[in-house]
């Protein structure tokens, strides 16, 4: 990875604030678990039931910890 190319992936993380840095940690999280599920055969096997395991779980993995870590720094 190129000198600039880390600078501008840095800056890019450095900006977002704290609870959305929090948010996408778990979302992505989240997505790691429903991967495991798909894997273990919890999910049936077609795009459509992989897309919304991967879109429920991350999404609501994501924004219940965004809204936590929202409250927490606002308290």
């Amino acid at each position: 990875m190129t000198e600039t190319a880390t600078r501008a992936s840095h800056s890019f993380w450095g900006r977002l604030s704290g609870p959305l840095k929090v948010g996408i940690i778990f979302a992505a999280l989240g997505m790691l678990l429903a991967v495991v599920g798909i894997f273990r055969g919890m999910v049936p096997l077609n795009p459509l039931s992989i897309f919304l395991a991967l879109l429920i779980s991350g999404g609501s993995w994501g924004i219940v910890s965004w809204a936590i870590a929202t409250a927490a720094v606002d308290v």
